[in-house]
């Protein structure tokens, strides 16, 4: 009895939200989104990997890759302002839905001398 009134009217008017993912909006100014890696730039010395709060980022010096787990990221952007040479980066674009869990895996080239 004291619900019929809302649900009527909601029941007449538009949608409260957005019908994510067919209606998008563009992200804000400075936005912080999917975690990025310039590989050609990376010096491997792990900085990012210690300064990161959730511990999604792995670095092996010797086996040359660097590694993040897009579904453990909180994306504070932390890494990327502790990077030494600045070869990390955030786009403002945040990641598709996904229906599987998948890894970034990165591994340096060898640097011709």
């Amino acid at each position: 009895m004291f619900m019929t009134k809302t649900v009527l009217k909601n029941l007449l008017t538009k949608y409260a939200t957005r019908l994510y993912p067919f209606q998008k909006i563009e992200p804000f100014k400075d936005a912080k989104g999917e975690l990025k890696i310039e590989m050609e730039k990376c010096i491997l010395c792990g900085v990012c990997k210690m300064r990161c709060p959730s511990q999604c980022i792995s670095v092996d010096k010797k086996e040359k890759f660097w590694q993040v787990d897009p579904f453990a990221c909180v994306y504070c952007g932390i890494c990327v302002e502790a990077c030494p040479v600045k070869c990390l980066y955030q786009e403002s674009l945040y990641r598709p839905p996904a229906d599987s869990k998948t890894m970034v895996f990165h591994v340096q080239e060898a640097k011709p001398e």
